[in-house]
């Protein structure tokens, strides 16, 4: 694997507006305009897109925001493509967001795993907050 590239300050200037004004957009819930913030961000990242440290949040976020739209397949891609990032694997609420997305995309094996690994990191506490099916789902599918 290739060290992490280093942005230039323009496009990492560039990258923190777009991301900051995601967020914004995130916490107003306008989802559709977090996607186009998001995505404009993360085409600014060069390739290959694992190897930038703005990569992981960037995906992970548009992957969230597909996933409040009801995109489950754009949410699942982003979310995919986010576990290609160092620090992705392990990081509870990727895994949390990735399970519920193969829920509701009926792989429930996947959705299984996705979740268990979300508890796993983060206890019964990453759940909170949630659509209780999914807390549910797992207790009935895992042994906890």
């Amino acid at each position: 694997m290739s060290a992490i590239q280093e942005l230039d300050d323009n496009t990492h200037q560039q990258i923190a507006r777009r991301s900051a004004a995601g967020n914004e957009y995130m916490e107003q819930g306008n989802y559709v305009s977090a996607i186009d913030e998001f995505r404009a961000a993360f085409k600014l990242v060069p390739e290959p897109y694992q190897d930038s440290d703005a990569s992981l949040g960037l995906l992970a976020s548009l992957g969230e925001a597909y996933y409040f739209t009801g995109e489950y397949l754009h949410a699942h891609a982003a979310l995919a493509k986010a576990m290609h990032v160092p620090g992705a694997i392990g990081t509870p609420h990727i895994h949390l967001r990735l399970g519920e997305v193969q829920f509701e995309l009926g792989n429930t094996q996947r959705a299984a795993d996705e979740l268990l690994r979300a508890y796993m990191g983060g206890g019964e506490e990453i759940f909170e907050g949630e659509d209780e099916k999914y807390f549910a789902f797992l207790k009935r599918n895992a042994v906890l």
